[in-house]
């Protein structure tokens, strides 16, 4: 098993270099509208936004930062296949011009330009980013009526372009059962509030002309793809930054595609593997040690667990967990100036047939002609797992 990893660096409002439909998840987290570090990218794009902050028109800047941001979610609409998510991760500002203090709702001016493409908009996440100091305060402090909320939170905005995905290929099917996730990763990763992320440090970008690199933590964008993707499937980033979506997709197994204007950055998308892969690795085979340790603590609980995993041996909640498998990302190379091609672990045994074939001998434990019975879940364990089934 190979992966493929891509970085193309232009203006992601152009992404003629990727055909329509071809893409599965576009998950990225833009320059964030109002937000000085991101002042001089937007004014580049949009010679009128340069002048409306030195104005002190706040709105108007607003409005013109999107525009250019409208640009890019079309274009990923485009090369989204039908039913492919995209998981935009962005933050509001607020500012104050002259002497204004005001919140810029970017979540929302995005969210309403997905509508108008035409995205279907599915429940959201609010991710608690936990960085600011218990000490934080906007505004006058102590006194009341003028002192203001401070912002913790992101927002993960997850759309889809049409309707459920259909999964019809014999082949695509297999990568879906195979992709499965653990029924204590569902159960926490499909919460609509993060509180257990906290943000990426923050490193001063000097080659790039910014102050930090807008980074959002591994774990955000592997749990995002191991969510919205089947292994083998394709993830776009628009604006792809230090690469944290490319790594992230080598871990899970996926291919991804980035795009990236600052040309500055290729050496730190690009670099040795020996920085990356071993924390890539690790993130994947702790989903295994993770789970066992859930089996030992719901077995010293007195809970029973009713079904198994075919290639890895140990009991797990759900029939839909029997035929999953972990890829753990073994070697990276550098195959041209920017690609990247990620290389796997053989996977564990396939499972073995259900049933032998006529006239062979049946399972050890099963008698000729007897049906198996079946269990039925656990009432706890019982779950809708997507609209398809």
């Amino acid at each position: 098993m190979r992966t493929r990893h891509r970085v193309v660096f232009q203006d992601a409002a152009d992404l003629s270099f990727l055909e329509a439909a071809s893409v599965e998840l576009v998950l990225t987290s833009p320059p964030y509208p109002m937000i000085a570090m991101w002042d001089q990218a937007f004014s580049r794009r949009d010679r009128r936004i340069a002048p409306a902050l030195r104005e002190g028109d706040g709105w108007q800047a607003f409005g013109w930062m999107h525009e250019a941001l409208d640009r890019v979610w079309r274009e990923a609409h485009r090369v989204l296949r039908p039913g492919g998510f995209a998981c935009i991760v962005v933050g509001d500002a607020v500012r104050s011009l002259r002497g204004r203090f005001a919140l810029y709702p970017n979540h929302a001016r995005i969210l309403q330009a997905l509508l108008e493409i035409g995205f279907t908009p599915l429940p959201s996440i609010l991710w608690r980013k936990q960085t600011n100091a218990p000490t934080k305060f906007m505004g006058s402090g102590m006194y009341p009526a003028g002192a203001y909320v401070t912002l913790e939170h992101e927002h993960i905005l997850i759309a889809r372009k049409g309707g459920p995905r259909s999964f019809t290929a014999i082949e695509e099917k297999r990568r879906r059962r195979e992709s499965a996730l653990f029924w204590e990763e569902r159960n926490g990763w499909y919460s609509d509030v993060w509180f257990d992320l906290k943000g990426t440090r923050q490193e001063r970008l000097s080659a790039s002309g910014r102050d930090r690199s807008g980074a959002f933590p591994f774990e955000l964008a592997y749990r995002l793809i191991c969510m919205h993707t089947i292994r083998g499937d394709t993830v776009l980033d628009p604006f792809l930054g230090t690469g944290t979506t490319l790594r992230a997709a080598a871990a899970a197994g996926r291919h991804s595609v980035g795009c990236e204007i600052e040309k500055d950055l290729r050496a730190e998308i690009f670099a040795d593997p020996a920085r990356w892969l071993p924390a890539a690795r690790h993130r994947a085979a702790s989903r295994l040690e993770e789970h066992r340790v859930f089996v030992a603590a719901r077995r010293a609980s007195g809970k029973t667990l009713l079904h198994e995993s075919r290639r890895y041996g140990f009991p797990v909640i759900t029939r839909q967990e029997s035929e999953l498998w972990i890829p753990l990302p073994a070697a990276a190379r550098r195959e041209a100036e920017d690609l990247w091609v990620v290389s796997y672990d053989e996977p564990p045994a396939p499972p073995a047939a259900a049933d032998p074939p006529a006239g062979g001998p049946a399972p050890p434990g099963r008698l000729p002609g007897r049906r198996r019975r079946r269990h039925p879940p656990p009432r706890q364990a019982s779950f809708t797992w997507d609209e398809s089934g």
